[in-house]
């Protein structure tokens, strides 16, 4: 599973980024988690708003920061 934070590397997309890896930590799944913060790659994705998070190149969630619980339901 590849999950991605697509993010400036503002307040919210380290707090996201947090919350993604409690997550997976949580669960005990096998993950690679990516940072990006390209714009042209963050648009790519049609993501206008950030922090995003994408699973396996879906976005799953954009323009806020999900609960690790949230998180959880995506994984």
């Amino acid at each position: 599973m590849v999950i991605k934070v697509l993010g400036s590397g503002c307040a919210n997309c380290k707090k996201l980024e947090a919350n993604v890896k409690e997550a997976v930590k949580e669960l005990g799944i096998e993950a690679t988690i990516e940072k990006v913060q390209d714009f042209k790659d963050i648009a790519s994705y049609g993501v206008m708003r950030t922090p995003a998070l994408v699973v396996d190149e879906q976005v799953k969630i954009a323009g806020k920061v999900p609960t690790v619980e949230e998180i959880k339901k995506y994984l």
